[in-house]
């Protein structure tokens, strides 16, 4: 017997992931990014099929991770995670850098940022994995990352259906 609500115990981040083609830019929030080796630095990140981001991915085949941290609110996350890239502009009327690729990353409740080369893209179903190696990295801040456990305990938040961790009635 398999119990998908364990897999809310492993430790995940919140994270937001954007690319830039020629087509306009677009992002979308996801828990799962991770280091994957350290010579040369490569991150995996699954970014579901249906996401405008994805596709922005496939297409430039680079991407940036802004990490969230614990100062973000319910509806900063909602803004990235619960609206589409094809209908709301994201980073309006925030703070908005770019990477070295032109992909945009808000300074504004994160910590940290991982610019990407994707080196692998490998379709898994509902999502995409794609391996990046790490080009470009920015120290935002000295707040804590914020953990996908505190999103869901403190911020009282919802997984998304698009959620790489969705588990239907949960």
């Amino acid at each position: 017997m398999v119990d998908p609500t364990v897999m809310f115990k492993h430790h995940y981040g919140l994270y937001i992931v954007s690319s830039k083609n020629d087509e306009g830019y677009a992002a979308c929030l996801i828990n799962t990014a991770t280091q994957v080796t350290a010579e040369p630095i490569q991150v995996v990140i699954s970014v579901n099929k249906q996401n405008v981001t994805c596709g922005r991915i496939l297409a430039s085949g680079h991407f940036a991770i802004a990490i969230v941290d614990e100062t973000a609110d319910m509806p900063f996350i909602g803004r990235f995670g619960f609206r589409s890239s094809l209908d709301f502009d994201k980073f309006a009327d925030i703070p908005v850098e770019y990477d070295e690729f032109g992909d945009p990353y808000t300074t504004l409740h994160t910590c940290g940022m991982v610019s990407c080369a994707v080196s692998q893209s490998i379709d898994v179903g509902t999502h995409m994995l794609f391996i990046g190696e790490v080009e470009e990295t920015k120290d935002l801040g000295e707040e804590p990352p914020m953990s996908y456990s505190y999103y869901h305990k403190v911020l009282k938040g919802k997984t998304p259906p698009k959620a790489a961790s969705y588990v239907a009635g949960q």
